[in-house]
């Protein structure tokens, strides 16, 4: 049962992006995926359809009232189930400090109410740095990072690495890990340079898959839709459909969780 954290600590590399269209390649594959939405931000839970007003019906109410995470799962339109998130998640950090009881509690959560049984788990973090990005990874045992072809996302990437270096001796493991290069623009000679940049960097641990620039994975989410539901036979859709293949082929997602 793979638990995912997509996580950047830059905005703006296609996050809720991938979070919400891999668990629709996921959905239409048979897989039963959860995706919780641990960004304020909201916004994988309003392309879901799965949106809140009161904060008590959100993914805060765990942390503020222990309310049951089963309690909180709602389905999304393209067919799988969301814990989504509220705008007041930005108050964890303030209300609930960064000691072990918090970052724990979502890893707790998932594991008390049996959540990691049968189905993979999507987490879409905050690019913030702090209690909720934090809870993300504790609770993970793999960690996807997206990561755009502009200089910036490549400045981003290697601070996730710090981060994740310097969570090693608190986790006791290495957390496994996979970057995939969004936005990639065949045209551009710095999307090449990019991705070979981090091909050397990264080895095996960059997909060789690369999510294209594309209207149809740019525009879906502004009709509340994930690519395949707007647009089935787009490039934005064959190219999730690759990655989740080769994420599958590589053992990050095992193949034994569909059905």
């Amino acid at each position: 049962m793979a638990k995912i954290a997509i996580f950047n600590q830059k905005g703006g590399v296609g996050k809720t992006t991938t979070c919400l269209n891999l668990a629709a390649a996921l959905a239409r594959r048979g897989y039963n995926p959860l995706s919780i939405d641990l960004d304020p931000q909201a916004h994988l839970s309003h392309v879901c359809g799965a949106h809140v007003d009161n904060a008590d019906d959100s993914v805060f109410s765990f942390y503020d009232q222990i309310t049951p995470l089963t309690r909180l799962i709602r389905p999304a339109v393209g067919g799988w189930l969301v814990i989504p998130a509220h705008f007041e998640l930005s108050k964890v950090d303030t209300k609930f400090g960064k000691g072990p009881n918090v970052l724990n509690r979502l890893n707790q959560g998932i594991v008390h109410e049996n959540l990691n049984t049968g189905r993979p788990i999507l987490i879409d973090c905050s690019p913030m740095l702090g209690v909720l990005s934090l809870s993300a990874i504790f609770a993970a045992d793999r960690v996807l990072i997206p990561v755009s072809t502009d200089y910036l996302a490549v400045h981003g990437v290697i601070a996730v690495e710090k981060t994740l270096k310097a969570l090693e001796h608190i986790l006791k493991k290495r957390v496994n890990r996979r970057y995939v290069v969004t936005r990639f623009d065949v045209r551009r000679k710095m999307s090449h340079e990019i991705f070979d940049s981090l091909k050397e960097r990264y080895v095996e641990e960059i997909c060789s898959t690369r999510i294209s620039e594309n209207v149809a994975v740019a525009e879906s989410p502004a009709v509340t839709k994930d690519v395949f539901a707007h647009a089935p036979d787009s490039r934005g859709a064959a190219d999730y459909e690759a990655l989740l293949d080769e994420l599958v082929g590589s053992g990050f997602i095992d193949n034994r969780e569909s059905g």
